[in-house]
């Protein structure tokens, strides 16, 4: 049986997309009815025939659903629950996409109290965005966290079983504690790409040049992970600015200590932590959240 028979996506970038195709994929009697605020986006929507309908307002779009997934960044969820909330059915379950949860659910109570509210984090991803970016398989094998807030326990099953049909894992935990999981795992990996990538935009123009030109891999990567949405990340950042500043101290303090090791030839302590670092990219590989193909599966050709 399925958990939702009407699901309604607001904002089709990346994710909503994805979640759009992985239905059409899993669950193709389900009804999608899909929003975007840009014109643009929902034209090309309409093209790539990504919902059942496409509605010009997000109110619109909510309409007799009994699932409503708001894919738009974080600093946007308030006002976007606002402007849905007098036209939402009154069994309907609502749910987000974003990085980080205590804000997200806060605003959501706010928005809309007395509502089944169960913040959701997909983590899965890429640094591509916009509606032809997304694929069906994206939630294949990735983790979908959920937060629950107190009420809405026999929703939180629902949307559980709805992300186990895209082929997510679902894991359960509170709105602090994934944000303090997630500062560590993405929002602080993410700061320092953009940090050394803007390094090297602020060197001299010639050195830059050559910065680029002769880019290694870890440069390379870094790159990829800075190339992701701006305004996505921007309001990530200030939404759980506690959390990042918490492991961003820590990643300050660690980074002392390396660089009191390289200034002192202490080469065991270099080693050792290398030696850690390279058994959590294969624990990482084993779980399957990664390739192990060399060269991250890179073509040579």
């Amino acid at each position: 049986m399925l958990p939702f028979a009407r699901v309604s996506i607001i904002g089709l970038g990346l994710i909503g997309s994805s979640i759009a195709r992985a239905v059409r994929a899993h669950m193709p009697t389900v009804r999608l009815i899909g929003h975007d605020a840009d014109p643009q986006v929902r034209a090309t929507a309409e093209r790539l025939q990504l919902c059942d309908d496409l509605a010009d307002t997000a109110a619109a779009a909510v309409t007799d659903a009994d699932l409503v997934i708001l894919c738009v960044p974080v600093g946007a969820v308030g006002a976007v629950a606002r402007e849905i909330a007098d036209e939402l059915a009154a069994e309907v379950v609502v749910t987000d996409v974003g990085s980080s949860k205590a804000g997200v659910a806060q605003a959501l109570r706010e928005a809309l109290p007395g509502r089944a509210i169960v913040p959701a984090h997909p983590v899965a991803g890429t640094e591509n965005s916009g509606p032809e970016a997304g694929f069906a398989t994206l939630f294949h094998g990735r983790w979908c966290i959920l937060t629950p807030v107190e009420e809405s326990t026999g929703a939180t099953e629902r949307v559980q079983i709805f992300w186990e049909r895209l082929g997510a894992q679902v894991e359960t935990m509170t709105p602090e504690h994934h944000d303090l999981v997630l500062a560590v795992t993405s929002h602080l990996p993410h700061l320092i790409a953009y940090t050394i990538v803007g390094t090297a935009s602020d060197l001299e123009e010639v050195t830059r040049s050559e910065v680029i030109k002769y880019s290694a891999g870890g440069f390379r990567d870094f790159t990829r992970i800075a190339a992701s949405d701006p305004t996505m990340w921007r309001d990530v950042f200030l939404a759980n600015k506690d959390a990042v500043l918490e492991m961003l101290q820590r990643f300050s303090e660690d980074l002392t200590a390396l660089q009191r090791a390289i200034r002192w030839g202490d080469g065991d302590a270099l080693h050792d932590l290398f030696t850690r670092t390279r058994t959590i990219r294969r624990s990482i590989v084993e779980q399957g959240q990664d390739d192990p193909a060399p060269d991250f599966g890179r073509r040579h050709d």
